[in-house]
């Protein structure tokens, strides 16, 4: 066994209206899934990852885990949003001890808050290619507050917090172990209900990493306004084929306002990636998220960044029991991979 039940974590998917559970196992032949659950949560419960009702959010998460079977209390669970700063900075070249020293003074020039209210960590990537001197260290920042909201809610639920990771980190370990180190240029882009992701990697290293709010629910608000509902009936109505009370013509209106909202996001992100590496082409960009299955969205995106666009496989290089529902696991696919970017990670990890 490279790693047993004692060492295996809960990967932990918390999102504003849907939770996701994922356990897996490795051993020298790779990773088995062993179990995943996915249950919605009611509108208003979490609001642009602040936690409004952490009682029911709390009772959600066990009902999940209880419900699938996931007996673990090690969990590994991930934030983003506003709250969550991660940036690629230069400083002298120094040792980590060094670093670990000196980060929060290194820090202060990149972070919109006061340095005591948030957590620091970082990364070393190596030295500067433009100066021998310096070294490129990823800086990632996250606000106390939010982290101890998280820690707090999980806790509450029973369950042991072992690694708060952030959720472009999640995607991108899942993209790794699925698609491998291929040098590609290749964009990340996870599109939730209420926060889209973009995590951008060169030649294999993150070099663009940004949390927008935007995503699936201004669908849901947009046929709100028009069909004078609630939100939760509003996204019925967008699942339902047969309704009366919008036209074919007025949804298909709805998603395309909504999705070029979403490709003008993302056209900003990929300019700022062109204009840092002049010649550098993204080669693909890869969804996850809720808003990866809306064809009109991946149609849009693919015509206006010249790229191929496709839909994250994040249970490609696992190994499925049979007892899993296979058409369940590739509907469910986009929505899954951070869950399982955080699953497949253990407890001794930095």
């Amino acid at each position: 066994m490279i790693f047993g039940k004692k060492d295996r974590l809960i990967g932990l998917d918390i999102g504003s209206r849907s939770i996701k559970a994922a356990e897996i196992s490795e051993t020298k032949k790779g990773y088995t899934l062993e179990r995943f659950g996915l249950t919605d949560i009611p509108p208003g419960l979490i609001e642009d990852g602040t936690i409004k009702d952490a009682e029911q959010v709390a009772d959600t998460i066990r009902n999940l885990l209880k419900s699938y079977g996931i007996k673990g209390q090690n969990v590994a669970l991930s934030v983003g949003g506003y709250s969550v700063i991660v940036k690629k900075i230069n400083v002298q070249s120094m040792s980590e001890e060094q670093l670990q020293d000196t980060i929060s003074f290194e820090a202060e020039q990149y972070i919109p808050f006061d340095i005591s209210d948030v957590n620091l960590d970082f990364q070393i990537l190596g030295e500067n290619e433009n100066n021998p001197n310096q070294m490129n260290v990823l800086l990632v920042a996250a606000k106390k507050e939010m982290v101890n909201d998280y820690v707090n809610l999980v806790q509450l639920a029973g369950l042991n917090p072992c690694i708060i990771d952030v959720d472009a980190f999640a995607l991108q370990n899942i993209y790794e172990i699925n698609y491998g180190l291929n040098g590609e240029n290749v964009a990340l882009i996870d599109i939730g209900a209420g926060k889209t992701t973009l995590n951008i990697l060169k030649d294999n290293i993150s070099v663009f990493m940004r949390d927008v709010s935007m995503g699936c629910q201004q669908i849901g608000t947009k046929i709100v306004a028009l069909a004078n509902c609630t939100l939760e009936e509003a996204e019925g109505l967008y699942h339902d084929d047969e309704t009366e009370r919008l036209s074919d013509k007025e949804m298909v209106e709805i998603v395309s306002s909504v999705v070029t909202d979403w490709c003008t996001e993302i056209g900003r992100a990929l300019d700022f990636f062109y204009s840092t590496y002049p010649g550098a082409q993204i080669s693909k960009i890869i969804l996850s998220g809720g808003g990866a299955k809306i064809q009109k969205f991946r149609q849009l995106l693919a015509a206006e960044t010249s790229s191929e666009v496709e839909i994250i496989q994040p249970f490609e290089k696992f190994s499925v029991g049979s007892d899993f529902d296979q058409s369940y696991l590739e509907q469910i696919a986009p929505q899954a991979a951070i869950c399982l970017g955080l699953a497949i990670r253990k407890i001794d990890d930095k």
